[in-house]
């Protein structure tokens, strides 16, 4: 059963849903459909994302990015496989864009997709709050205009106490999100690791770091500061006094759909427009 999800802010997002669905009922492959997905092409579904995942073998998401991020984050418990559509520019996590749909169809119906099991970052905040992100977990000042103090320890050893904009933590999947802007590397997908990345750090030397993704991270803000956290960008939290953030590589995954004939330095060369030089 394939259950479907469309960003329905996305121009033409209506097209596509209409255009899939036809050609679904055409080959009489069995689909539900998420309720503001049904509503963009005048049809009725109960079904929020946790209600679609739970009874569903995969999801076709049809936006960017960020609509995959936000059906892994409504899923709740169901983290099914995701094959994404891309409705939009860049789309590192989706499979095909939009005018593929048959071939994507295809590979749906066919199995002729393979599962790159992405790996998740797990935040603990003092046993009051638990949340997990696929790119990242950022720290960071929110509007005010003053450095952040954060202590790092790693495995209980102490790092370094960051004074910057904010610190995110990102795994291989995230390294070509926000860490990659704050100047952090890329990191192929499958790399047992974790970045700690800075955001303008007022000292040269702190520079972005990669560990091991079996380490334990703990974060805590000395002082009296104004501190956000937010997963994977999705609504801040505010941090509170005397907090400590455990971070970890979270036992779960998330399968994400992949083309056999696509490996990641081609992803890599089609969105970053890698072509190399003629000097």
């Amino acid at each position: 059963m394939i259950g479907l999800i469309a960003h329905t802010q996305k121009p033409g997002a209506a097209s596509v849903v209409k255009t899939i669905v036809a050609e679904l009922h055409a080959r009489h492959v069995p689909f539900l459909m998420e309720r503001a997905t049904a509503a963009l092409i005048q049809e009725q579904s109960p079904l929020n994302e946790e209600m679609l995942a739970e009874k569903v073998d995969l999801l076709l998401v049809m936006g960017g990015d960020g609509s995959i991020l936000r059906a892994m984050h409504h899923s709740g418990p169901y983290l099914r496989p995701i094959f994404g559509l891309n409705i939009g520019s860049l789309g590192f996590l989706t499979c095909l864009p939009a005018q593929e749909y048959q071939r994507a169809l295809e590979c749906i119906i066919d199995q002729e997709y393979i599962l790159s099991h992405r790996s998740l970052v797990e935040l603990k905040i003092n046993d009051r709050f638990h949340g997990l992100a696929l790119n990242d977990i950022v720290i960071s000042r929110g509007e005010r205009s003053q450095l952040i103090r954060l202590s790092v320890t790693i495995d209980g050893t102490p790092l370094t106490e960051y004074h910057a904009d904010g610190l995110i933590i990102a795994t291989p999947t995230g390294s070509t999100a926000y860490s990659l802007a704050a100047g952090g590397p890329v990191m192929m997908p499958e790399s047992k690791t974790l970045l700690i990345t800075p955001i303008c750090p007022h000292v040269f030397s702190n520079r972005s770091m990669v560990i091991n993704d079996k380490s334990n991270l703990t974060i805590e803000a000395p002082g009296d500061q104004q501190i956000f956290i937010s997963l994977d960008g999705r609504e801040p939290r505010l941090m509170e006094a005397q907090e400590r953030l455990s971070i970890t590589t979270s036992e779960k995954t998330l399968p994400l759909a992949m083309l056999p004939d696509t490996s990641f330095p081609q992803i890599l060369r089609q969105k970053l427009k890698w072509t190399g030089s003629n000097l």
